[in-house]
């Protein structure tokens, strides 16, 4: 057990969206994991008061079982202060303020080797105000946080219509064209949908309605959009290592996310590819199953990305 990764979730949405609704309900819910939350503003997330034992301390041990701690100096060392206590939790939350680009934090986990080596960022969770959201739509903080989702909750659905609910999802959908979307009233929704659903790590993360892989996104007024690619054909790792390099060194600023599936090299594992800004992470993911089909699919989400150019790219890379 101290020698597994542990899960990562980070928690990111607008000021007033529902962080803490659903914070406390990770807390409360019955779902038998021990779970330790960062918080990096005490202040703003509002945990009960009946739950702390000891306010003073930086660790906090919660009611059933969880511990809270708020990030009082760097995250990189709260973090690695908690895996010295692995063995009291088994999954790590770390909640953001409701300005916060989720980026940096996303960072940390790449670029230093402990949080590497210890950890496993499970899945971005952005909770989105369906009421109130449009005051903020063109809020880059509001655009980011969607854009870097992995899960999408769709909160206080109750608050408005059916049709703004499908709209705001198209909206959500030029920009994010594969998180797994949920409605929710007050965060309730089971908490294997928010814990544990390894959607960082591309499982599945592509297996999105086609109509999202081939839609237009570019189309839209916003500049925060997602691009997406798919191929068939086998990769040539070196033609990609080259591309990629050059990729980041001219666009590394506009890409905030990019993620992954490639035939590379016809290896007999899919190679699974993500970025954040100018970072870059490649490994080996699970065998090719004999009855898929081998294509390449990429997900490109930025500001004023040139579709034309990424696309072109790509196919250069091909053998």
């Amino acid at each position: 057990m101290m020698n597994r990764s542990t899960p990562v979730t980070i928690i990111t949405g607008y000021l007033g969206s529902g962080k803490t609704t659903l914070l406390n309900h990770i807390l409360h819910y019955d779902h038998g994991r021990k779970v330790a939350v960062i918080v990096n503003e005490f202040g703003d997330v509002g945990i009960d008061s009946q739950l702390v034992v000891n306010a003073d301390e930086e660790i906090l041990e919660m009611n059933n079982g969880c511990i809270c701690c708020t990030v009082r100096g760097d995250l990189i060392r709260i973090v690695g202060s908690l895996i010295e206590k692995r063995e009291k939790f088994d999954h790590l939350v770390i909640e953001t303020t409701g300005l916060a680009d989720p980026a940096p934090v996303i960072q940390s986990f790449f670029v230093d080797e402990i949080m590497r080596s210890k950890t496993e960022l499970d899945a971005v969770v952005t909770i989105v105000d369906a009421k109130h959201i449009w005051e903020h739509w063109d809020s880059s903080e509001a655009q980011e946080q969607i854009a870097f989702a992995d899960v999408i909750l769709l909160n206080k659905i109750d608050l408005v219509s059916v049709q703004q609910i499908e709209e705001l999802e198209n909206r959500i959908r030029a920009i994010n064209a594969f998180a797994k979307v949920h409605r929710t009233h007050n965060c309730d929704l089971t908490i294997d949908a928010v814990l544990g659903v390894k959607a960082f790590d591309l499982k599945n993360a592509l297996s999105i309605d086609s109509e999202f892989l081939s839609e237009s996104a570019h189309d839209h007024d916003e500049t925060v959009f997602s691009i997406s690619i798919v191929e068939p054909g086998i990769v040539d790792s070196d033609k990609l290592t080259t591309w990629l390099n050059q990729l980041v060194q001219t666009q590394g600023q506009n890409l905030f996310r990019m993620k992954g599936i490639l035939n590379v090299d016809d290896e007999d594992r899919r190679f699974v590819l993500q970025g954040i800004h100018m970072l870059l992470e490649g490994r080996p993911g699970r065998p090719w199953r004999l009855d898929e089909p081998r294509r390449n699919e990429l997900v490109f989400i930025g500001r004023e990305l040139p579709e034309a150019e990424l696309k072109s790219g790509f196919q250069s890379c091909l053998v």
